[in-house]
């Protein structure tokens, strides 16, 4: 049993879902409104020291009729090279508190998270679109998004776009590719 094991079930094993090692790794299933208090106890605690927030992302688990989206935080203690993977299921219009105040590199993650699948993070200083242009709809990490689209004009200069529909992409060749 690894030590962050043994101090969740210690300190957190009314909050604590299930804990299982996959391919080596530590998973965590906990609810969702345990994740900051636990993540900061994984952060502060002095024998583990999960100072480095390294990824968040989601799934969509389109099939399933309760609990739609899992959330996943991927945890790395620099000083202590131990890694942990916090998950949580959440349903489709259902917000997850930010860990903003935590990380500071949430702030970008969870606005990716939010943009690709629309799962808001309640708290966050700026949730807004970062990848996709503000008048986009739809998520496109989404296992409900469609596969074809209007392919959107595209300019660095705002002042520059071209606010025009293109026609629909027929599948057949890629925009601006020469003939």
């Amino acid at each position: 049993m690894s030590l962050t094991e043994e101090k969740l079930k210690k300190e957190y094993s009314d909050k604590v879902v299930e804990i299982y090692t996959f391919r080596g790794d530590l998973n965590v299933i906990l609810k969702p409104q345990d994740i900051p208090e636990i993540c900061r106890f994984l952060k502060t605690d002095p024998d583990l020291k999960y100072n480095f927030l390294t990824c968040i992302t989601a799934v969509d688990y389109l099939e399933m009729k309760d609990k739609r989206f899992e959330v996943v935080y991927m945890l790395f203690s620099i000083p202590k090279h131990f890694r942990v993977t916090l998950k949580t299921r959440i349903e489709e219009n259902e917000e997850i508190p930010t860990l903003t105040s935590l990380w500071s590199t949430a702030n970008w993650q969870e606005r990716e998270v939010y943009d690709m699948f629309g799962i808001k993070f309640s708290g966050h200083p700026n949730l807004a679109r970062i990848l996709m242009d503000e008048d986009w709809v739809g998520y496109p990490q989404r296992k409900d998004f469609p596969l074809t689209y209007e392919v959107p004009n595209f300019s660095y200069n705002k002042e520059e776009i071209d606010t025009r529909k293109n026609a629909p992409w027929r599948g057949d060749e890629w925009p601006n590719e020469k003939q």
